[in-house]
């Protein structure tokens, strides 16, 4: 057992209370759940990288992160064959670092995952009120809408919101390929580099490609997290790897269009600031409203709702995680008689309407989630480093090409993105330290004495103390 902390004895009924629907996904649905999770970067939120960095920084900070997030989630399909529990992040760290890292990755990937729904959510209302629907002239309602709809089919089952979360995903896709085709006759390169006053590959040196790490996350943010869905695959020690490679690989094919044939077609200088881009990079493209913009523009809707409803799931299965451990409290993990964690659902859901509806600042809140995500990435690329390190004979069923060389690749680059993340948005890394802090005192005061010894995440670290202890 790790020291510092202690262990409390629950019945057998405590775990009965708390299970998930074993072998509701196979790995086409992990790796559909992977690009829903990211698929409304494509739509929008990218392009502001334009605007720091010049399309040539922009293309820099793409690169760096497609490299970090293809290395991370190589590490990652490792982790999550070898410790397949819903814990992901959160049980790769506690197996690796102890108790108080693996808190403090669960916490940075529940930021992420609870503060991001929120966020897209006021990408959500703000789509319908340009697109004019309802006649809405504040969007309120929108949010409550997305909440109660979105939650309320992951309450009725795991494996129906899977498959309506494909079926969403499916129809975005449809939209990206209709512009990537429609915008390839209009490509020319010279409108990449048309920044007004600011020409050049690099107009803002590599401090601007810095800046515009923020915005290349984007293209993938939230595709680690597949592994969260691994107790309620079919087969997650096979599945795992598919679905988080087969998903990175379709989104790193969709960046790398997107980022060329948009400002490519339209222009750099018309895109920067755009909120809808790719709709607008249409218009600009062929010079006035056409049906592909229209389309774009409607379906662009089902990106937004695509990833609002697949990362609902991710902050549950967190939550659920955590609270059944012990680390947060208990009452949160309880499930249905569906199988579904309904108030780790239903809480974060109510404080992301909350939250939505009193900012109403979409940017401020993914800037959270975005800063969360990177220090979770720094702390999961170190336990798969010091597992790999200190558990050579792990059982592996699947291994990361490169080994720790991959993982520490990931590594350098994550601590980049958290250092971009701070100079962009002091306010936003901010109040992630800030909930860090409070999550930590709650730990070291109170729940480090009243952890679960029984969670699965748990007996897998207990287990392998053990044998260390014995060797």
């Amino acid at each position: 057992m790790a020291k510092h902390v202690e262990y409390e004895k629950v019945g057998s009924e405590y775990l009965e209370h708390r299970q998930l629907k074993r072998g509701a996904a196979g790995w086409v649905l992990l790796a559909g759940l992977g690009v829903s999770y990211v698929i409304s970067g494509d739509f929008a939120g990218w392009n502001f990288g334009l605007a720091q960095g010049g399309w040539g920084g922009l293309l820099v900070a793409t690169l760096l992160m497609a490299t970090m997030y293809t290395c991370m989630v190589f590490g990652l399909a490792e982790l999550a064959a070898a410790l397949p529990v819903a814990g992901a992040g959160y049980g790769f760290a506690r197996r690796a670092l102890g108790p108080l890292g693996g808190f403090a990755t669960g916490i940075a990937i529940l930021i992420e995952y609870a503060i991001a729904p929120a966020a897209i959510s006021v990408f959500i209302g703000g789509y319908v009120e340009t697109l004019g629907l309802f006649g809405l002239t504040n969007s309120w309602p929108v949010y409550l809408v997305c909440f109660l709809v979105f939650v309320g089919v992951h309450l009725f089952g795991v494996g129906e919101a899977l498959r309506l979360m494909f079926v969403i995903t499916g129809i975005a896709v449809v939209a990206l390929l209709a512009f990537v085709i429609g915008m390839i006759p209009k490509f020319d390169a010279g409108k990449l580099f048309d920044l007004a006053g600011n020409d050049g590959f690099l107009p803002f040196g590599f401090a601007g490609a810095l800046g515009a790490l923020v915005y290349a996350i984007w293209f993938f943010l939230a595709v680690e997290g597949v592994p969260l869905a691994a107790e309620e695959a079919r087969d997650p020690k096979r599945d795992m790897p598919r679905g988080i490679l087969g998903a990175m690989a379709a989104l790193l094919l969709f960046a790398g269009a997107i980022l060329v044939l948009a400002p490519g077609g339209a222009g750099s200088e018309a895109l920067k600031g755009s909120n809808n881009p790719l709709p607008d990079a249409v218009r600009a493209a062929y010079g006035g409203d056409n049906l592909l913009a229209q389309v774009v523009n409607y379906v662009g809707l089902a990106g937004l709702v695509a990833s609002f409803f697949s990362i609902i799931f991710a902050y549950s299965r967190q939550l659920f995680a955590l609270s059944r451990a012990g680390y947060l409290p208990r009452w949160l993990s309880r499930t249905g008689r569906r199988k579904t964690p309904y108030l780790a659902l239903i809480v974060p859901g109510a404080i992301g309407f909350v939250l939505a509806s009193v900012t109403r600042d979409g940017a401020l809140l993914i800037n959270i989630a975005v800063f969360g995500a990177a220090l979770s990435y720094v702390l999961m690329m170190v336990s798969h480093i010091v597992l790999r390190i200190r558990e050579p004979e792990l059982e592996r069923p699947y291994r990361t090409p490169g080994g720790a060389v991959t993982t520490g690749v990931a590594l350098v680059l994550a601590v980049a993105a958290v250092v971009a993340t701070f100079f962009v948005d002091e306010l936003a890394a901010g109040i992630t330290a800030g909930i860090v802090v409070v999550a930590l005192a709650y730990f070291w005061f109170y729940s480090r004495h009243h952890l679960v010894a029984a969670a699965p995440e748990e007996e897998f670290a207990a287990i392998a103390q053990a044998e260390r202890e014995l060797d």
